[in-house]
């Protein structure tokens, strides 16, 4: 089968060449893949680095190929105790080799437990692909971390990215008033998808605007702790699950130990979290999306043979919503 693999380093370390197809151990599902969906996991794994995701993943190249996560496919084959999926059936979720013709589950998988939940019928495979990783942040990030409530003042700093599109249809899906924080080549995006009002960061630094907000999901990192806790009410919550693509691991974690100190003197909640991928809630994602409660924004697409444009392009920052990877020989994508 044609894949994407990498030796780390630059993205154009990475190849798109033959592996054997996967056989699904007993309790696995081999997935044909129709597309998948880019993430910064995705370029830090091509690169190697942080440290930390190397030691995880394998020193001199990734225990784990081909690449990616995020995935929306056909199941051709279960092994024996399998019991919830069928051959034929239209599925979407995560796990590890998303970049290749065929995609094996891995429940041992150290970084991400595979997911996977049935596709509804009014949505494509490429919305479908989008949703996993950033649809399973944003929702966790609101709901099981800053507990939103309906009527709630949220802000979505990063609202036009992958995770901040998502969150921003979750929190209004959740009865929110919502502001995005986002460029201005984005603020009709971010509108249109269903924020209240939407700041453009090129004009307004919203930690200085005097407002202040229930519940802050933060996808970028960009601004101080102090900051960020401005615009927060007296017992707001900071959620925060991004960081800039030039910021050291060890500046990020004395960041995150400041945050996790601090909240044992005041009233407002600042976390930090990784989502988890579940069954439950890409059930969730998918019923919002059959309600079309939530709808995938999609940037670019790109064939299989052109994935290392696509990491180039997610790398830059610039995305707006989610960037795919079709697979040019499953018809369906």
């Amino acid at each position: 089968m044609k894949a994407a693999f990498t030796r780390y380093g630059p993205p154009d370390t990475v190849e798109v060449g033959d592996l054997p197809t996967p056989v699904p151990k007993d309790n696995e599902v081999l997935i044909k893949v129709h597309t998948a969906s880019v993430n910064p996991l995705d370029w830090r794994t091509a690169k190697g680095g942080p440290g930390l995701l190397r030691l995880l993943l394998g020193q001199r190249r990734p225990k784990i190929k081909p690449l990616g996560v995020d995935v929306a496919g056909e199941v051709a084959a279960v092994g024996r105790n399998v019991t919830g999926f069928k051959p034929g059936d239209a599925v979407f979720g995560t796990c590890r080799g998303a970049f290749a013709e065929y995609a094996c589950t891995c429940e041992t998988a150290k970084m991400l437990k595979s997911a996977f939940a049935i596709k509804p019928g009014n949505v494509t495979f490429e919305q479908a692909a989008c949703v996993p990783i950033a649809g399973l942040t944003a929702l966790q990030g609101l709901r099981d971390k800053g507990k939103i409530q309906p009527g709630q003042r949220v802000l979505i700093n990063g609202a036009s990215g992958g995770v901040g599109t998502f969150a921003v249809q979750i929190a209004k899906a959740f009865g929110a008033h919502v502001t995005g924080v986002c460029s201005t080549r984005n603020v009709e995006l971010v509108r249109s998808i269903g924020a209240d009002r939407v700041i453009d960061y090129t004009r307004e630094d919203f930690t200085r605007s005097g407002d202040r907000y229930d519940l802050l999901l933060d996808n970028v990192g960009n601004h101080s702790l102090s900051a960020c806790r401005r615009v927060l009410t007296p017992d707001g919550v900071l959620v925060m699950v991004g960081a800039p693509h030039d910021v050291k691991v060890i500046n990020t974690l004395a960041e995150l130990c400041g945050a996790v100190v601090l909240s044992w003197f005041v009233k407002q909640r600042l976390l930090f979290f990784v989502a988890k991928s579940n069954e439950k809630d890409l059930k969730t994602l998918a019923e919002m999306m059959a309600a079309k409660k939530i709808l995938p924004v999609i940037d670019r697409r790109y064939p299989l043979s052109e994935v290392v444009d696509a990491l180039d392009y997610l790398e830059l920052g610039q995305a707006r919503g989610k960037v795919v990877v079709t697979l040019e020989d499953n018809p369906g994508s």
